[in-house]
């Protein structure tokens, strides 16, 4: 090998990794612990992207951007967590049980799945879900054998209209959840993987992870720590604005006043949006589709104490019959996250904060009159639409440079545009440029 290719192989020199969200982090941990230098660039004034925390000035509580919840299946992002020292910052409950309140009907309910993989609690009258029986559970077998082509609702909705109990309070919720896309639009291959990777592997796979704190307290600030302490460099404040290309390298940077140069043996990871990395990189087929989250952070009244009736020791609920999908309890402010939110997304949020604060006074038997302070977060472009055509469209880590590596929950991780998906593709970015 002469010394000039052995100088311009990407596995030698400085790693510039654009964009500072989960994946980008993920990804310039991963390239200091393999002994790659890391330049990490940010266009905002702060890391995390979506996953972040802040002090809001109206609610005068620290609150996060987006409610996440991670479950023991998800163990790229755990490791991720423990690797920057943030393990202390999860809370865990002693069980993997997910609480339920119908808001329409006042019925309640806990999905509390058995230990190992037989579902014995599908048996139990006790342990279903109300007005469900033990073989409605058994059409999940479908989602196993799903086309690529299917949806949830190919593979397990009725004819005529009425999918009864399981669906709206099963397999909606849970759609929504984790693919933030209406079960008619869902990939159910992808749901398949999220039910075969949690639900079928028992108690032990689905216990749930909340950060104590926030956001930015677990996954944000100590990665960064993290990522200076390997000699890492970070900048916010720059925007990428074009790439340089020549033949089948990029050569420099472009953040407007900065040009930065990629050096022969340099290599770059771009963890941005699809739309921008689809605006940087010609012939990029990336998936543009995407559906919103809208968040609501209420700050309780003084004096209010919440009626915590179902499983006092978990501070989430589920919600069906009304407009939110989960509540989120940390001290005096409740957070409730409505996923797949095409309509609230386009509502004025003063209309938005008045429906939430009702979904949170049934839930919690408070004062639906009263006027407590709420900040409602629109994320209208939250995730990619993870239907089977967007899924097509997710690239892989590697392009046609071979020192520019692609990261982001919506590339190809084989996992839904969630935490876990954004973790992984950082790692994946950052071994495909670490190769010789």
């Amino acid at each position: 090998m002469t010394e000039t290719a052995s100088r311009d192989r990407p596995s030698r020199g400085r790693v510039h990794v654009v964009g500072a969200g989960l994946a980008g982090l993920s990804a310039a941990l991963r390239l200091g612990k393999l002994g790659r230098p890391v330049a990490l660039y940010e266009a905002a004034s702060q890391a995390g992207g979506r996953c972040r925390s802040y002090v809001d000035a109206k609610l005068e509580r620290s609150i996060d951007n987006g409610n996440h919840m991670l479950l023991a299946a998800n163990t790229a992002a755990l490791d991720f967590v423990a690797e920057i020292g943030a393990g202390d910052t999860l809370t865990r409950p002693d069980r993997a049980a997910f609480p339920f309140l119908d808001l329409a009907s006042g019925e309640s309910w806990t999905v509390e799945p058995s230990n190992g993989p037989i579902p014995w609690w599908i048996f139990s009258a006790a342990r279903r879900i109300p007005g469900t029986a033990a073989g409605d559970y058994l059409a999940a077998w479908k989602l196993a054998f799903a086309g690529a082509d299917d949806t949830v609702a190919d593979c397990l909705a009725k004819s005529g209209g009425d999918n009864g109990p399981l669906w709206e309070r099963f397999w909606v919720p849970l759609t929504v959840a984790a693919l933030n896309t209406h079960p008619r639009e869902a990939s159910a291959r992808l749901l398949w993987l999220v039910v075969r990777e949690s639900f079928a592997k028992g108690a032990a796979a689905c216990h749930p992870f909340i950060a104590r704190d926030g956001l930015s307290e677990t996954f944000v600030d100590p990665a960064l720590a993290a990522i200076r302490a390997q000699g890492g460099a970070v900048a916010f404040g720059r925007r990428l604005r074009a790439l340089t290309f020549q033949a089948d390298r990029v050569t420099a940077l472009d953040f407007g006043e900065q040009q930065v140069p990629v050096e022969p043996g340099e290599a770059v990871v771009l963890a941005l949006p699809p739309a921008g990395a689809a605006d940087l990189l010609p012939g990029l087929q990336a998936p543009r589709d995407a559906r919103p989250i809208v968040n609501a952070h209420i700050r309780l009244p003084e004096g209010a104490t919440p009626q915590r009736r179902l499983a006092p020791d978990l501070p989430i609920l589920g919600l069906v019959g009304g407009a939110a999908d989960w509540l989120f309890l940390r001290g005096d402010v409740v957070s409730l996250t409505v996923s797949a939110a095409e309509d609230l997304a386009e509502r004025p949020a003063e209309e938005v904060a008045a429906l939430l604060w009702r979904d949170t006074a049934r839930a919690l038997g408070l004062d639906s009159q009263a006027e407590p302070l709420v900040r409602i977060i629109k994320e209208k472009r939250a995730t990619l639409a993870q239907t089977p055509a967007a899924l097509k469209l997710r690239p892989g880590p590697r392009t046609r440079w071979r020192n520019l590596a692609l990261a982001g929950d919506w590339t190809d991780t084989g996992y839904p545009a969630t935490i876990e998906s954004a973790v992984r593709s950082g790692t994946a970015a950052a071994r495909l440029l670490a190769k010789p």
